[in-house]
């Protein structure tokens, strides 16, 4: 019950903050500006540099997997098959959601009627039919951040959404499994994204605790749950039009992972 409140939740604010991009927002992606608060009294400025952070956490579909785009063609292909329509980017609204999320989703959309079980078989089939013929592909900056984290021996951890066997399944034909040695999943928690369970049992997986960690995350449902968590929170958007209210929660907002090492260091106010 609680993960179809989440759900229904999510699916309220993405379709109030998608209908129009704001000029904020504009300006956000152009300069790749963090959000900044004036300090209060008592307060000082401490810059962070990248290196100050002990940990990264980072999402896995449509941030460090283009995986997103494949999930949502198979999901589309096996929907038409069924005999039902949906509009062509009906499924970006699920972006960042579990898979359970995503069939609650699917029951709104089509009715209580909908089987559930043959569109799993009928998606699982087309999608795997892409990936074996076109692979899955790696965000820019990925692999010169994960590279940056390996020489300052900063620990990573993966923390998705997704079950256990895709990710792995995932991280394998990308050829990343190395890369993440660390790893979270939907099936470790109770609750998934947008609670921030998942990301606190990362950090307590590299040892640290949730506030030494940065979040990487590309979707409204992750950065719902980073800002819960207490992290810093860096939000690379994998869909468009992007949600004001995703960018009003995140930290900070880029194109691609490339662009950290431009935007770090970051300034932020420290009570003394």
């Amino acid at each position: 019950m609680l993960k179809k409140v989440l759900a229904e939740m999510i699916l309220f604010m993405d379709r109030h903050g998608y209908a129009k991009r704001s000029r904020r927002i504009d300006q956000k992606r152009n300069k790749s500006t963090p959000v900044h608060i004036e300090p209060a009294e008592g307060y000082v400025e401490k810059v962070f540099k990248l290196g100050s952070f002990q940990g990264f956490i980072f999402d896995m579909d449509g941030l460090v997997l283009d995986t997103e785009p494949t999930y949502f063609a198979a999901w589309q292909q096996a929907v038409t098959k069924m005999g039902y329509q949906l509009p062509p980017d009906a499924f970006k609204i699920v972006s960042g959601f579990h898979y359970q999320q995503v069939e609650v989703q699917l029951k709104a959309w089509l009715g209580q009627d909908f089987n559930l079980q043959d569109f799993k078989q009928l998606g699982t089939s087309y999608w795997r039919k892409h990936i074996r013929k076109y692979g899955i592909a790696v965000k820019p900056g990925v692999i010169e951040l994960l590279d940056y984290a390996e020489q300052q021996s900063i620990p990573v951890c993966l923390a998705t959404n997704s079950w256990g066997v895709y990710a792995r399944h995932c991280l394998a034909i990308a050829g990343l499994t190395q890369r993440f040695p660390l790893m979270v999943t939907g099936d470790n928690v109770e609750h998934v994204k947008p609670a921030p369970d998942i990301f606190l049992t990362a950090a307590e997986r590299m040892q640290l605790a949730i506030q030494q960690c940065v979040i990487f995350e590309d979707s409204h449902t992750g950065i719902v749950a980073a800002s819960a968590s207490g992290a810093y929170s860096v939000y690379v958007p994998s869909t468009f039009p992007v949600n004001p209210l995703t960018v009003k929660m995140c930290d900070c907002m880029l194109d691609d992972l490339s662009q950290v090492f431009d935007t770090l260091p970051i300034p932020t106010s420290i009570k003394i």
